[in-house]
């Protein structure tokens, strides 16, 4: 079971496009924390489709809380951020029950959020920007995990 955590995502259409996402892979829950704007909303709709509509999901401003519940529920938290201690998606071993933390567009997972962590997950880049847009990481990550499961 995958549940996806999107902590303070600025753009409406990069959550709306997660919704999608969520929907198409069969995501469990979408969980919008911090200023991570949620539906009703004309733009997340546009994009999501109707997915917004099919897709359980929860706001909340505290995502310690939610990572401390979801812990609590036996759920390993794991950030999708490149790290030191970095794990390769394609080497990563999901567990049964995996919530993943996508951090902002500009500075990715906060330390903070990092912390309380059981790890980092990757996807190896090969371009020179080192980074993918978070919605089409998530994607990519989801799709990995949920193969695998």
């Amino acid at each position: 079971m995958l549940e996806l955590i999107a902590h303070n995502l600025r753009s409406r259409e990069n959550v709306g496009s997660l919704f999608r996402t969520c929907d198409s892979l069969g995501v469990a829950k979408l969980w919008l924390t911090g200023y991570t704007p949620a539906p009703p909303d004309n733009k997340i709709s546009k994009v999501a489709l109707g997915a917004e509509q099919s897709v359980p999901f929860e706001t909340a401003t505290d995502v310690q809380s939610v990572i401390e519940k979801l812990k609590g529920q036996g759920y390993a938290v794991y950030a999708l951020e490149l790290t030191a201690k970095t794990v390769e998606l394609s080497d990563f071993n999901p567990p049964s029950k995996l919530a993943l933390v996508l951090g902002t567009e500009t500075t990715g997972v906060a330390p903070s959020v990092l912390d309380q962590c059981e790890g980092a997950i990757q996807i190896t880049q090969r371009g020179k920007k080192e980074s993918l847009n978070v919605a089409v990481a998530a994607g990519i990550a989801a799709w990995a995990i949920l193969a695998k499961g």
